[in-house]
């Protein structure tokens, strides 16, 4: 009976953030027309207020986000095209990081250089974990396998790590970036207020939810390796 609560909490701990992620946005995507202007509009019109002229507006598949390479904001089909309170709100979150980029913000830099440099490796990482089982039954050593394992486990445990510890590069985006941007340029209709917060929120939270993921995965791999 403890075991299993010990699962049904590690579950929980893991799924739950994704969960409620998905949940607080998906609530706020309707109704659809819940605002004049698109996100791609507010996104525009929010990055040339604050002199990012330079700076684009793009649909993408990717998922919402902000590219310091590239100067975009990049924003899903439903949030780009929507007139959601989720949209809209979503589309101030990713201008308040080429606000940060703008200001030169230290953590945003550091950001943009880890996860440039984790990229790679998360490859690698997943790369060697599905070849680590092989490895021992082609060499016959089985040591062999247990290492390349432990090398596959080290490199997407960075990739968690990393998101973890750029976690306040996204509340400063939600709540001293967008949400003022939001309360200055009059955009929410005022009973909108707390949602918006809670939305900045969960986009807060978007790469925590997926670095819980990435630890489901870790523990998806334990498992089989202890079969």
């Amino acid at each position: 009976m403890i075991y299993v609560a010990g699962i049904a909490l590690f579950l929980a701990l893991l799924l739950g953030p994704g969960l409620w992620v998905k949940y607080v946005l998906k609530k706020y995507s309707e109704p659809e027309d819940r605002y004049r202007g698109t996100g791609a509009e507010l996104a525009r019109h929010l990055l040339d207020k604050h002199g990012l002229q330079s700076v684009t507006v793009e649909q993408t598949d990717s998922g919402d986000h902000y590219d310091p390479i590239k100067k975009s904001v990049r924003l899903s089909a439903a949030n780009h095209s929507g007139r959601s309170l989720t949209a809209i709100t979503v589309a101030a979150h990713e201008v308040g990081h080429a606000v940060q980029d703008q200001k030169n913000y230290a953590p945003l830099k550091w950001r943009t250089r880890l996860v440039r440099s984790t990229g790679p490796v998360q490859k690698t990482g997943a790369a060697v974990l599905i070849l680590s089982p092989f490895l021992g039954i082609v060499t016959r050593v089985p040591a062999l396998s247990l290492i390349t394992f432990a090398a596959g486990m080290l490199t997407l445990g960075i990739t968690v790590i990393v998101h973890l510890v750029t976690l306040p590069t996204e509340f400063d985006a939600s709540f001293n970036r967008a949400l003022p941007m939001l309360d200055q340029h009059r955009i929410l209709k005022k009973v909108d207020r707390p949602h918006a917060r809670r939305i900045l929120s969960a986009a807060a939270l978007t790469y925590v939810s997926a670095s819980m993921m990435s630890l489901l995965n870790i523990a998806r791999w334990i498992a089989i390796l202890r079969r």
